[in-house]
């Protein structure tokens, strides 16, 4: 069976593509379109998640500017950085120089796409239930945090004694640097919490998930002193591109 809600969208969005290319269309407003074809009555009769990108975006911003229609703003979005997801992790300074953006329309984007990634966050955190039994389930929760970050963030995972998710703690921002993640400031964290053990995460924007020599030098001595304060550091996870690396499996963190 054809799914004509999918085959009108895609006309739709096919058509719009078209029309955009012309400079005449360039220059409508999205008061000028029919009222059926503008983004937030179509949002309000189909549902968000029937919107395409371009739509979503035209929702965010909300206006053009300089006589410019705000679907072709959005579409310019789309074209410079390649996906929705392209678009959440820009900065607000890269989103502002796109034309037609500004700082106001940067800082929406960037709002919007904080408010989703909170939201992924907290649905994660408050999903304990079950434990995180797995390093697969460790890396799918670190992930939701890290995935897209522009700088190292360091966080910690922090666990009940049934190894549930109590919550994520942020640590420190930037390039790892012992004199900021000092055991001290990371098991303040973990006894605030009342954790029974940790795991420790953080990213590298660059992708790739292989640990530095500083990597390995911290995980040793937060583990060891987590050994002294009877909070074991279960593993250490680095966050890659669309992937993760536990460095317990590669063997850097000794079993307990």
């Amino acid at each position: 069976m054809i799914d004509l809600t999918s085959s009108v969208l895609s006309l739709w969005e096919s058509e719009l593509s078209m029309r955009s290319a012309s400079p005449v269309v360039d220059r409508l407003t999205v008061r000028e379109l029919p009222q059926s074809d503008r983004p937030r009555e179509r949002m309000a009769a189909l549902g968000s998640q029937n919107l395409s990108a371009v739509e979503l975006l035209a929702c965010l911003l909300g206006r053009g500017g300089s006589g410019e229609s705000v679907l072709t703003v959005a579409q310019r979005l789309l074209a410079k950085f390649g996906s929705l997801s392209g678009i959440s992790a820009a900065s607000v300074e890269e989103l502002s120089q796109v034309r037609g953006v500004g700082l106001a329309k940067a800082c929406q984007l960037k709002a919007a796409s904080e408010i989703g990634r909170r939201a992924e966050l907290s649905a994660g955190e408050t999903a304990t239930g079950r434990p995180l039994e797995t390093v697969e389930a460790a890396g799918r929760a670190a992930r939701r945090y890290l995935a897209g970050r522009k700088k190292e963030h360091f966080i910690l995972l922090l666990l009940d004694s049934r190894h549930r998710l109590l919550r994520v703690a942020e640590v420190s921002v930037g390039t790892l640097d012992m004199s900021v993640v000092h055991p001290r400031e990371t098991f303040r964290e973990a006894i605030t919490a009342s954790a029974a053990a940790i795991i420790l995460a953080h990213n590298h924007p660059s992708g790739d998930t292989a640990p530095s020599r500083e990597d390995l030098e911290l995980t040793r001595r937060l583990t060891e002193a987590g050994r002294l304060l009877g909070i074991p550091v279960l593993d250490h996870l680095i966050v890659g591109a669309g992937k993760f690396l536990s460095l317990r499996n590669a063997g850097f963190i000794e079993e307990s």
